[in-house]
C-alpha cells in the first residue's frame, strides 16, 4: 500500500525534518494560509499530541468518506491541498496552543515529533481519515510536517 512512499520512519526523513525545522525563522513568510511560522510550530506540536492521544479534536469532515480522504491524502503522490479547514483545537488562531517563545516552542515540537516515532499509534483515529495503522500514521506525520514546512519555504 505505502511501498516506496516517505514516512517519518523512512531512513533519513526524520533527520531531514529536523534540519528543515532548524532552518525555520520566526519571520519566514507564509506562502499560503493564515498561520505565521511560530504558530505553525505550535500547530505541528498540537497535531503530534493528537496523534498520540494526548489532545482531543473534533472535526466536521471534509465532504468525502474518511476511507477515500485517507487514500487520497496518504497514497496519491501529489502535494496536499492548501487551506484545508483545521479542527479548532489545533488551530492557533482559535483554540490551539498559543505561541510563547520561538526557540522553546521549536524544541518542544521536535521533542513531540521524536516521541511520535516510537509511540504506539496502531488503530488511533485521525480526525478526517478515521483509524490509521502505525505505518499510515508515520506517512501522515511526514506529509503533514512536509506540507507545513513547504508553506514557509523550508
Amino acid at each position: 500500500m505505502l511501498v516506496g512512499m516517505k514516512r517519518l520512519t523512512t531512513p533519513g526523513c526524520f533527520d531531514q525534518v529536523c534540519q528543515r525545522i532548524a532552518a525555520l525563522r520566526p519571520d519566514d513568510a507564509a506562502r499560503w494560509g493564515r498561520m505565521n511560522a511560530h504558530q505553525m510550530i505550535c500547530h505541528l506540536c498540537d497535531s503530534a499530541q493528537v496523534a498520540m492521544g494526548e489532545k482531543e479534536v473534533t472535526a466536521s469532515g471534509l465532504g468525502l468518506p474518511p476511507w477515500l480522504l485517507k487514500k487520497l491524502a496518504l497514497e496519491v503522490p501529489v502535494p496536499w491541498a492548501k487551506n484545508v479547514p483545521t479542527p479548532p483545537q489545533i488551530d492557533q488562531l482559535r483554540e490551539g496552543t498559543p505561541p510563547v517563545e520561538f526557540e522553546r516552542d521549536r524544541k518542544e515540537m521536535l521533542h513531540r515529533t521524536r516521541l511520535l516515532l516510537d509511540a504506539p499509534l496502531e488503530g488511533r483515529p485521525h480526525a478526517y481519515f478515521g483509524p490509521l495503522t502505525q505505518e499510515e500514521w508515520m506517512r501522515w506525520a511526514w506529509l503533514h510536517t512536509d506540507h507545513h514546512l513547504r508553506q514557509f519555504g523550508r
